[in-house]
């Protein structure tokens, strides 16, 4: 398996970049470069935006039921290369072999499956009074993908912009690419027509700034940081078109006085701590009664300690690196500059020598206004604050500029009078799963719009109301 990449695909093939310029992609458990890809530019990207606009009136033509025959061979040529999708995301991630493999390999399939299949279904309308109201593609869309999880944020937006009968051009994160190239490689064997679908790889500025701003994208859909987010929301709105916006969070785990401390602490470090907290859902505030606050601080430290830090691709490895030198000198600084009680971890803690590895960190009695408690640190970092009450852990659960995600553990009833009562997208009570066709998306600053499901298929269409 090759891990360089010197072409760009447009159109129905692949072609060379404007420029010869090309971007090093490390591996960051060895600081060793594992391959490279083109520094695309803002010619490239008008390429790929030309022929997604040339192929979008025919894709948009074809029958539902003809894009999820699409979706379902893109999906097969996609499954069988499973392994490959593990190991690149183990090397250029730095993800742990098993994570690799169920969330960054397994979950983008089954996403794309839930789209192939969703296609099947009836075409959506509604008649109201004398109106009949459809729903129709929104256009050309420019996906623009983190690095966190790059394989299952690019099929998040590309398998339900397809079904939906919107054309694409792509650009993945210059830090993680290389899984990208696997999913072109199967979209060529399962021929997904020409211009359907694009990528141009390059940096944000360049190649992410020239998709926000083109005239000719009907829609960007990002995910990633706020502040780059609200870029892309500016650069949008000068031509008003579509944006949808999956961003940051600091979300609340509640433990209530009658949970199950033992499992609600585990789970919950657990959460915090996967992909090396490098999770926009992560559970990075543990809210805990009074009544359990000691016990639960000792449990979480001790959770913590079990969690082996080094090579992705050893099975005893529960903790790979950060995915580069900037962001474990970012994650770093938030605990150098702590004022919390350090019970687990730290910079002091041992980690391999090699690679951007910090240590499974766990800090007690953290100020709710803190720095540690507001802002998204995006490592292995967790803070746990003690509350008094129900209404307390809620107010401090919604004392945040984000709301994305969040848990609750307590018994059900009370649990979910707790649930609803966050400010969030999401809430997981008592371990709830992760559910891949359930509305995803954010309150306040984690964003605008939802991904999955129908939900997600719907923020890619207009609707429109004809009167009869």
């Amino acid at each position: 398996m090759t891990f360089d990449r010197d072409r760009l695909f447009i159109g129905d093939s692949w072609q060379s970049p404007e420029s010869a310029e090309r971007i090093a992609v490390e591996n960051p458990a060895t600081e060793e470069i594992l391959g490279h890809v083109p520094a695309g530019t803002a010619g490239d990207v008008d390429r790929a935006v030309a022929a997604a606009r040339a192929a979008f009136d025919g894709w948009a033509a074809t029958p539902m039921a003809e894009r999820g025959a699409v979706l379902d061979r893109l999906h097969a040529a996609l499954a069988v290369r499973a392994d490959d999708i593990a190991k690149t995301v183990g090397l250029e991630l730095g993800a742990p072999l098993k994570v690799a493999k169920a969330v960054q390999a397994g979950l983008p399939l089954k996403v794309l499956r839930g789209y192939a299949d969703l296609a099947l279904l009836p075409v959506r309308q509604e008649t109201i009074g004398h109106s009949l109201v459809v729903h129709e593609p929104v256009g050309v869309v420019g996906a623009i993908t983190p690095w966190n999880y790059p394989l299952h944020q690019i099929v998040a937006k590309v398998a339900a912009a397809l079904a939906a009968g919107c054309t694409v051009v792509l650009k993945p994160s210059e830090l993680t690419p290389l899984v990208a190239y696997l999913l072109f490689d199967a979209a060529a064997e399962a021929g997904v027509p020409a211009g359907v679908l694009n990528l141009v790889t390059g940096v944000g500025p360049v190649v992410g700034a020239a998709i926000a701003g083109h005239p000719d994208v009907d829609m960007v859909s990002f995910t990633g940081s706020t502040a780059t987010g609200r870029a892309i929301s500016h650069a949008a709105a000068d031509r008003i078109a579509k944006v949808a916006l999956e961003l940051g969070g600091k979300s609340a785990n509640i433990i209530l006085e009658d949970a199950d401390l033992a499992k609600a602490v585990k789970v919950g470090v657990g959460n915090a701590f996967l992909n090396s907290g490098q999770t926009c859902t992560a559970w990075t505030r543990m809210l805990v009664h009074r009544a359990h606050y000691d016990e639960a601080v000792a449990l979480a430290a001790k959770t913590a300690a079990g969690y082996t830090v080094g090579d992705p691709f050893d099975e005893a490895t529960r903790l790979g690196p950060l995915v580069s030198r900037a962001q474990r000198d970012r994650v770093r600084g938030f605990v150098e500059r702590a004022t919390a009680r350090l019970v687990a971890g730290g910079l002091d803690a041992p980690v391999p020598g090699t690679g951007h590895f910090v240590a499974p960190t766990v800090f007690a009695d953290v100020d709710p206004d803190s720095e540690l408690a507001q802002e998204e640190i995006f490592g292995p970092v967790l803070s746990i604050i003690p509350v008094a009450s129900d209404d307390e852990a809620v107010q401090i659960a919604n004392n945040s500029r984000y709301g994305l995600a969040g848990g609750v553990w307590g018994s059900p009833e009370r649990a979910l009078g707790v649930a609803r009562r966050m400010r969030t997208g999401a809430v997981d009570v008592n371990g709830g799963a992760f559910n891949p066709v359930a509305p995803f998306g954010g309150y306040k600053q984690s964003g605008i719009g939802r991904e999955l499901g129908g939900y997600g298929l719907a923020e890619f269409q207009q609707v429109k109301a004809i009167q009869r």
